[in-house]
């Protein structure tokens, strides 16, 4: 994300005619879009953002057992099992 963000910012800079940046090609300035792919390309193939969705489930679980068993009454809740 931080690489389409520069990438935006860099846009601006060059369509607003500000220096240094109105001096660079095109290829310097519209560069952060094409690492941004081959960093989303590769994060994929290794298993990042699928790891980070199963963290994010996993937290959202954990919360929904708490609140189930909170409202039930129990003080502790019930031990996990994998």
């Amino acid at each position: 994300m931080a690489l389409v963000g520069l990438g935006v910012l860099l846009l601006v800079l060059r369509w607003a005619q500000i220096e240094p940046v109105a001096q660079w090609s095109w290829w310097s300035v519209l560069a952060p879009f094409g690492l941004a792919v081959v960093w989303w390309a590769i994060a994929d193939a290794l298993g990042f953002t699928a790891r980070a969705r199963q963290k994010r489930e996993d937290v959202r679980r954990d919360a929904r057992r708490r609140n189930t068993v909170e409202s039930l009454g129990r003080k502790t809740p019930l031990p996990r099992r994998r």
